[in-house]
């Protein structure tokens, strides 16, 4: 992952006793320009079929054993050369797939939720296809806007030298890299061209991302809404972080190999965390929060490829889970409470899909 930074997990604990509340929201629904009704005010405990409290059996089941395979998954790199092994990209990937087998052994095992599972985790069904597709739309451009203004903020402050013009680190790293008598191709172009490619990059990195999503946004963010909204974001925030810890211990994203990097990548995880389970609360989709996910993974590398040659970026202060992110994150957070985005939800499907 160069970025780790999805949708509301179900509730776990055993399968529901006695039959399902009906859902209930506070107020008349808003019509929506898509002719959708979302509730202003919606309750933050699941309907349908989650369980009406957090099912914390199922809930501490699903966090050890998402650790407890992603520290197996990275062990290869533990026993041998670190992030220095060719098996390191192979190994993130199948990494961020942990948290989705986790899924499968709470449903499956524990039946939390015992039904409507693919509609309970955001999967499906689609519709109104309309606001799916915008909030799809939104989670490309919004972590691309983000990390971009995460880079000028820290060039603003002096805390990373940046090249708009000349783009030098960029063109010291390629030069490092051309073999003897190579011919360097105008480095203009080539980062336009890296800055085109950024919102393809985002759909091609969902493809793993949907693997961590379906887990943290998907199953565990949902699982914890009995909590309240807030608690339910933070709480899963911190859980994803500390997730990332057989990478980060070994100096995966900053470059630090001891509990400072755990928590950088914590209250980075945090920050991103609140904003991708917006995207999941809001639309009642998992898939804004999966291509949010693989945005933020895409454009990771911006300030490497924006700074000037002779510069070291830190990643922990202006990187896109670095401090200075925080910062830039918890203004949208700000605005997203204030205007009430952070606890409203479309209203449920009249006809639910059974799988």
């Amino acid at each position: 992952m160069t970025v780790h930074p999805a949708t509301p997990p179900p509730a776990p604990g055993g399968p529901p006793s006695g039959p399902a509340a009906p859902p209930t929201h506070v107020g008349p629904p808003v019509p929506t320009a898509d002719g959708t009704a979302d509730a202003p005010d919606a309750p933050d405990a699941p309907v349908g079929p989650w369980p009406a409290g957090v099912p914390w059996t199922a809930v501490t089941v699903f966090v050890v054993v998402a650790c407890a395979l992603a520290w197996l998954v990275a062990l290869p790199l533990w026993l041998g050369d670190g992030l220095a092994s060719p098996l390191t990209t192979l190994v993130a990937v199948a990494m961020m797939w942990t948290p989705a087998a986790a899924v499968a052994v709470v449903t499956l095992a524990l039946r939390v939720p015992a039904r409507e599972r693919l509609r309970a985790l955001g999967v499906w069904p689609l519709r109104p296809v309309g606001r799916t597709l915008g909030f799809v739309a939104l989670s490309v451009v919004g972590p691309i806007v983000l990390v971009a203004a995460t880079t000028l903020v820290s060039g603003a402050l002096g805390l990373v030298q940046l090249d708009l013009v000349t783009f030098s680190g960029f063109a010291a790293q390629l030069e490092d890299a051309l073999p003897p008598g190579g011919v360097l191709p105008p480095v203009g172009a080539l980062v336009a061209l890296q800055l085109v490619s950024i919102p393809v990059g985002a759909l091609v990195n969902s493809v793993a991302a949907l693997g961590e999503e379906v887990g943290w946004r998907g199953w565990l963010l949902p699982a914890l809404l009995p909590l309240g909204t807030w608690p339910a974001l933070l709480v899963s925030g911190v859980v994803w972080g500390l997730w990332h810890s057989p990478l980060i211990l070994l100096g995966y994203n900053f470059g630090r190999t001891d509990v400072t990097g755990v928590l950088l990548m914590i209250g980075g995880c945090v920050a991103w965390g609140v904003v991708l389970g917006w995207l999941r609360l809001r639309s009642g989709s998992l898939w804004p929060a999966v291509v949010g996910h693989g945005a933020l993974n895409a454009v990771g590398g911006l300030v490497l490829l924006l700074s000037a040659a002779g510069d070291a970026p830190d990643m922990a202060v202006v990187g896109p889970l670095g401090v200075v992110s925080w910062g830039v994150l918890a203004v949208v957070v700000g605005v997203l409470a204030v205007t009430g985005q952070l606890t409203r939800r479309p209203a449920p499907a009249t006809a639910p899909t059974s799988v």
